[in-house]
């Protein structure tokens, strides 16, 4: 196997998933500020130019961070970060959707359309009467959530999962770019720290 990876929030989730399970595979690295996501051979990979892609043994692509990650647990069960039964599955697939339609993606496409729009506007169509809003809409969202984790450790509670991993990466990403964590939100703040504090964070 061997993972298409780049800079961005999307390829840290994965990394940062197969840190926390012991997972090593090589890298082939995507200059994506150059835009070779978006041509050949990289298209030929992964046609909606994403980043990242898994390539496995057999010559298939798995896209798609979600199912990547749920992928590389089914191989490799050790250490379970979605679950180790029907009902921790259930639960973690439930926040990490909540977290990715919630947060995620109004969070990074507010992003694209106004500080990351020099990159994004000949890529994709962009909306930057959208910015301001959508950026408010994952605020409102992460304030939610704040209230979600009180008297909690991770966002599913004792154990650590997809969702946390995937709310990291971004809320970091977010941090980057202009869109930082409302430190009246403290169980968010705790939160990101003790997430932040995992040597996995760094991968």
């Amino acid at each position: 196997m061997k993972l298409y990876n780049s800079i961005g929030p999307n390829p840290h989730v994965v990394r940062m998933f197969m840190k926390e399970k012991g997972i090593t595979i090589p890298f082939v690295e995507i200059d994506i500020m150059k835009g070779d996501n978006r041509r050949e051979p990289y298209l030929s990979v992964n046609p909606s130019g994403q980043m990242p892609a898994l390539e496995l043994d057999n010559g298939s692509v798995v896209a798609e961070i979600t199912a990547i990650c749920e992928y590389l647990e089914e191989k490799n069960p050790a250490t379970p970060l979605i679950g180790a039964t029907p009902e921790e599955r259930a639960e973690t697939r439930m926040w990490t959707r909540r977290v990715d339609l919630n947060i995620c993606e109004p969070l990074t496409s507010g992003f694209r359309y106004a500080e990351g729009l020099p990159m994004f506007k000949d890529r994709m169509r962009c909306l930057p009467e959208a910015a301001a809003g959508l950026k408010a809409i994952a605020q409102d969202k992460i304030t939610w959530l704040d209230g979600q984790l009180e008297g909690k450790q991770f966002i599913a509670g004792n154990r650590l999962t997809l969702a946390d991993i995937l709310l990291f990466c971004f809320l970091d990403f977010g941090v980057a770019v202009g869109q930082p964590i409302n430190p009246a939100n403290k169980n968010i703040v705790a939160w990101h720290a003790r997430m932040k504090a995992r040597p996995s964070a760094a991968a």
